[in-house]
């Protein structure tokens, strides 16, 4: 049974206290776009490492394909949909930080919309790993394997209504024009976010904002 939170403080607490038989911890945190993973991802690690605990963030939006192989595949247009992610290579790297070495993993670049090879890192002595991503709890075959590493794993339940307004208010950001937000939202970030809410797996806590 899940644990159902409304705010996020007891959560180092529950990660720490969570059993693990590898030399690393690793925790999804999961949850549709624009549901606060990554913001939340940090403050984890900061109050993680606060405790005197090592830990770092692996976001799942490196394992973004290339524009151009999206282009190939007609799916640069549903970049963010499960099939625009490399799950097996994602499932490679969670295999590797079993390990106590250290294991390096692509970064997306938002602002150049690419996902660069090799600039994250975990480092040796990293006892806990947050990794962040939208399909980390996805109910659907490859993602579905995913599971079986997390030793601990958190949901971001957000309603629908927030996430467009979030989403919305990103695509500003980085002065995407208004009917093309529009476009993205409606066709893309909208359909994603219903897919993981409707699909995804139980986690060992949810977060409800």
């Amino acid at each position: 049974m899940s644990t159902v939170l409304t705010i996020p403080e007891a959560l180092p607490d529950l990660i720490l206290a969570a059993p693990f038989s590898n030399r690393r911890k690793l925790v999804a945190l999961a949850g549709p776009p624009a549901s606060g993973k990554t913001t939340l991802a940090a403050e984890l690690v900061q109050s993680l490492t606060e405790r005197g605990h090592s830990a770092a963030v692996l976001p799942m939006d490196g394992f973004h394909l290339d524009n151009r192989l999206l282009s190939k595949l007609n799916l640069l247009h549903r970049k963010g949909s499960p099939k625009s992610f490399d799950a097996s290579g994602l499932l490679r790297v969670l295999k590797a930080l079993q390990s106590d070495e250290v294991v390096y993993f692509p970064l997306f670049d938002r602002k150049l919309d690419i996902s660069i090879a090799g600039a994250g890192k975990v480092s040796d002595d990293c006892e806990i790993v947050i990794v962040e991503g939208n399909y980390l709890l996805f109910d659907a075959p490859i993602w579905r394997e995913l599971v079986e590493y997390w030793d601990y794993s958190i949901y971001l339940n957000v309603h629908l209504d927030i996430l467009e307004t979030r989403l919305r208010k990103r695509w500003q950001f980085y002065n995407v024009r208004d009917d093309d937000v529009e476009k993205k939202i409606t066709s893309n970030d909208l359909p994603n976010a219903r897919l993981i809410i409707e699909s995804a797996l139980p986690a060992n806590a949810v977060l409800t904002a």
